[in-house]
C-alpha cells in the first residue's frame, strides 16, 4: 500500500479542514492511504486550529502580517510545506492570493464557492446569489498565479429556489464544499 501525504491550509473556522479529516485522513482508497501531515494557518486565532487538535494535529501558524512582502510570506509557506514531503497541498478556506514564489513550487488545489470561471474572488457567494443565474455551485481547481483561474478538477451545481435566502444558499454551498473537496483529493491521489 502507498501512503500519500497532504497539507491543508486554512484561515478561518476550518469546517472544510474538518471534512477532510473526517472523510480522507488515515483512510484507504484504491490501496492508497491518505494522511494529513500538515495543517497550516495564517491566523493565530483561527478556529480550525482547535478542529485539527481533535485529530491529534498541531497546526503551524505563519502569519502573513509578519512579513514585509507577499513573496517572503509565500517562501515561508513553501519552506514549511517542503519539510513535510507532501504529495498535494489543499486550500480549505485559505484566504490569501499567492505569488509565483508559491505557485511555481507547490502543487495545490483550491475550493471556490461558485461555478468558475464565474464569480471569482472573495465575494463569490453573494455575487452568485444575487446574479440572474438559476444555479449556484462549488468548484475545485488547481492553484495558479491567476486568482481562481487554475484548471478545474471538479464542479457541483444546485438549483436556486425562488424563495431561497442568502443564508440558505450559503448553507447549501458549504454542504457541497464538504463533499466535493474530499472527493477531489481522492480523485487526484487515488486514481
Amino acid at each position: 500500500m502507498v501512503t500519500k501525504k497532504i497539507a491543508v491550509l486554512f484561515s478561518g473556522s476550518g469546517s472544510n479542514l474538518e471534512a477532510i479529516l473526517q472523510k480522507v485522513h488515515n483512510k484507504i482508497f484504491n490501496n492508497v492511504k491518505i494522511e494529513v501531515v500538515l495543517t497550516l494557518t495564517n491566523k493565530a486565532n483561527a478556529y480550525g486550529i482547535e478542529r485539527a487538535r481533535r485529530y491529534g494535529l498541531e497546526s503551524v501558524v505563519i502569519e502573513h502580517t509578519k512579513f514585509a512582502s507577499r513573496e517572503e510570506f509565500d517562501q515561508a509557506l513553501v519552506d514549511e510545506i517542503k519539510k513535510h514531503n507532501v504529495d498535494l497541498t489543499v486550500f480549505a478556506g485559505f484566504m490569501r492570493i499567492l505569488t509565483p514564489v508559491f505557485t511555481n513550487q507547490i502543487k495545490a488545489i483550491n475550493l471556490h464557492p461558485s461555478l468558475l470561471p464565474l464569480f471569482k474572488g472573495a465575494h463569490a457567494i453573494k455575487e452568485s446569489f444575487e446574479s440572474e443565474m438559476l444555479v449556484g455551485g462549488v468548484s475545485v481547481h488547481y492553484v495558479s498565479e491567476e486568482l481562481d483561474g487554475g484548471k478545474l478538477i471538479m464542479q457541483r451545481a444546485f438549483e436556486k429556489s425562488d424563495d431561497m435566502s442568502l443564508e440558505e444558499f450559503e448553507e447549501k454551498i458549504h454542504a457541497i464544499e464538504h463533499e466535493i473537496l474530499p472527493e477531489s483529493i481522492v480523485k487526484i491521489l487515488c486514481k
